[in-house]
């Protein structure tokens, strides 16, 4: 009775403030259970909480000891924790910032243009590629920037042209070996070095160069198109996804699909709207006709 009395007193007091600081501590709790899931911290992360689980029993269970050392392991471990995910914590921080406060352009125009141009471009330049079988890794930057990438690469800062990338990637060229960063349809750098994937799931056909898009896939935003070596068949590095065997078509429509939605949804309206103002203006037309 006791306790049912108790409960009916906490329901009584609960507001939309109690709501709303559940549902931010569940989202919170979901977050950490996805990360831990698609990163290799799944392992760490129940290792954690199991020393959770160990510090209170023993507080319950009155092992002093016991208590005190794990809690002082628990206060150092904070800070083993904060060093040893940085690249997650950063890449998580980058992506709250960019889509949060998203990046305003005056020349947000000419961008999409240079943009479309740059995938059309690399389209072309992918079939050719595969064609004769020579790989390729080009990354196509999106909101989180690849500053720290670009350094690691020869400055280029040129138009996006088919036989620009031929040419990088020729076999025989310097830059052949790196990735080919794109920055607002321009490209910025070539002969970059990426992160490599540490996903032990991936196939054990792919080469370095898959698994160096997956890697940049996973810790940015980015769009990875790479090109095969052994088969010559083009993939699509997002989010940590790898999709394979991609016809120059699908190539197409993926990377607008992901680099240029708000072009792609723009374009739609247009369609609709001249569509239905055709046929207003022939209905009018026909009208006028009669009389």
């Amino acid at each position: 009775m006791d306790f049912l009395s108790q409960l009916v007193r906490y329901i009584a007091l609960f507001g939309i403030w109690d709501l709303v600081d559940i549902a931010i501590v569940a989202y919170i709790a979901y977050r950490l259970i996805v990360f831990s899931r698609r990163s290799n911290a799944g392992q760490v992360v129940k290792g954690i909480v199991f020393l959770l689980l160990v510090t209170q029993l023993s507080n319950v269970l009155g092992l002093n000891l016991l208590n005190f050392l794990l809690r002082n392991i628990i206060q150092i471990g904070f800070i083993a924790v904060v060093i040893l995910f940085q690249p997650e914590l950063r890449r998580a921080f980058e992506r709250v910032g960019s889509e949060w406060f998203p990046q305003f352009s005056l020349d947000r125009k000419n961008d999409v243009s240079e943009l479309e141009y740059a995938i059309m471009q690399t389209v072309d330049a992918c079939k050719n590629l595969s064609a004769s079988r020579t790989g390729a890794l080009i990354v196509f930057e999106r909101e989180i920037l690849l500053s720290n990438i670009v350094k690691t690469g020869t400055n280029i800062d040129s138009k996006v042209n088919t036989e620009l990338l031929k040419n990088i990637f020729y076999p025989k060229a310097p830059l052949h070996d790196g990735a080919l960063i794109i920055q607002k349809g321009r490209a910025a750098a070539a002969g970059c070095m990426l992160p490599l994937s540490g996903n032990t799931s991936l196939s054990k056909q792919l080469g370095m160069r898959h698994r160096a898009g997956v890697g940049m896939s996973e810790n940015s935003d980015a769009v990875v198109v790479v090109v095969s070596e052994e088969t010559g068949t083009v993939s699509v590095a997002i989010g940590g996804m790898l999709k394979r065997h991609l016809a120059p078509e699908t190539l197409e429509k993926l990377l607008r699909a992901e680099l240029m939605p708000n072009a792609e949804e723009t374009k739609k309206v247009n369609f609709f709207s001249s569509f239905f103002s055709h046929k207003k203006n022939t209905a009018e037309e026909v009208k006028e006709g009669v009389k």
